[in-house]
């Protein structure tokens, strides 16, 4: 089993790095919004897992599908069949959702570490660590990020090389929740890498000390602090 310390360190350092290479930002309007992220927020408070991580897994898992569980994508008003199998059936997608964080692996309720590497390797823990045991980016956190290229699980216990999945992973679904979304933080959220996709501030606009490269006010400047230096020369 991989060192999962060492692997939350890389999946923090990835983070900071990390690109976004595709867009997310439909998928992202529909996780945070008003009457979504209230059903998120109601789960997290029984859980203690911030709501952005459930609406990732969410989407991950189901695409945001209300009538699936959380836990594999079943339908959550029968029991299961996929891994964890055997749950339900529930009452409610949010009683599925209670029951896949507290009860299933890897127990999401009981984790201790929020930080960004401990949340991005509670996702990974969620999918599974073979990507972790051969030393790769898992793209269930990476996929639209320049952190992944390709390579893939396309079924249990089987991995192709030149698969690509072409899902927004976590960690590309988290950045664009925030930048959205400012709620979508946590206590232990650092700064998202869209931070830094800020347009820079504007630049002054022209003036007489400050003019447009070329013109004949930049030249007339150049004159100037020529004739000054000059003059500052003399004896």
């Amino acid at each position: 089993m991989p060192d999962l310390r060492a692997l939350s360190a890389a999946n923090a350092a990835r983070w900071v790095k990390a690109r976004a290479t595709g867009d997310a930002t439909g998928i992202a309007r529909r996780l945070v919004a008003p009457a979504a992220r209230a059903r998120y927020q109601a789960v997290a408070t029984k859980t203690g897992v911030p709501w952005p991580l459930i609406a990732a897994i969410h989407e991950r898992e189901a695409s945001q599908d209300w009538g699936r569980s959380l836990a594999q994508g079943d339908s959550w008003d029968r029991r299961s069949v996929h891994v964890p199998a055997g749950r339900g059936p529930f009452a409610s997608w949010e009683a599925a959702a209670v029951d896949a964080l507290v009860n299933c692996p890897p127990y999401a309720a009981r984790n201790a570490d929020w930080s960004i590497g401990g949340a991005l390797t509670l996702l990974e823990r969620y999918n599974g660590l073979g990507y972790a045991s051969r030393g790769l980016p898992s793209p269930y956190l990476w996929a639209g990020t320049d952190q992944y290229i390709a390579g893939k699980y396309v079924r249990d216990g089987v991995y192709d090389p030149r698969a690509v999945d072409a899902q927004p992973g976590c960690a590309a679904l988290l950045m664009a929740m925030v930048a959205i979304d400012p709620t979508a933080r946590w206590s232990g959220f650092a700064p998202a890498p869209t931070d830094r996709f800020e347009s820079p501030p504007n630049p002054a606009p022209p003036s007489i000390t400050h003019p447009t490269n070329g013109s004949i006010g930049a030249f007339l400047n150049r004159l100037l602090a020529s004739l000054f230096k000059s003059e500052r020369k003399k004896p």
